[in-house]
């Protein structure tokens, strides 16, 4: 039977919404996962929950302060989770966090995170109003 999972830091804010390995096609000269890839799967999730939330197309507008607190590493699975916090007429902003469960272990660790707005947009790629909950 499989131990529980050990979380080094306090719990993920928000829910799993990505969850992918981490392999050695990812990794820069030092062999650690490029920051770059972590980034995209972020903003992969947060453009799933923005998708749900605006019940079609979002783009994303901006990435407020992005710090990177622990490397990720190949066979490090890496968890994003997100929690949509606020509404505007045709924006949103999602906070997302990015963890990684360490390879072969129980552990897992915030690696970072970062809040990323979102505008709806229609067909045409013009901005929408995002709908009332």
């Amino acid at each position: 039977m499989p131990r529980p999972l050990r979380q080094i830091d306090a719990a993920p804010r928000g829910q799993l919404t990505v969850r992918i390995s981490a392999m050695p096609a990812d990794t820069n000269a030092n062999g650690d996962i490029f920051g770059g890839w972590v980034m995209a799967r972020m903003d992969q999730a947060g453009g799933i929950a923005g998708v749900e939330r605006a019940q079609g197309r979002v783009v994303t507008i901006a990435v407020e302060a992005m710090t990177f607190i622990r490397p990720v590493r190949v066979g490090d699975v890496l968890e994003v989770y997100t929690e949509v916090f606020h509404i505007g007429r045709t924006s949103m902003k999602i906070h997302v966090e990015a963890w990684a469960q360490r390879f072969r272990t129980t552990e897992r660790e915030k690696v970072t995170e970062a809040t990323f707005a979102f505008v709806a947009i229609d067909e045409d790629g013009r901005p929408r109003p995002v709908p009332a909950a």
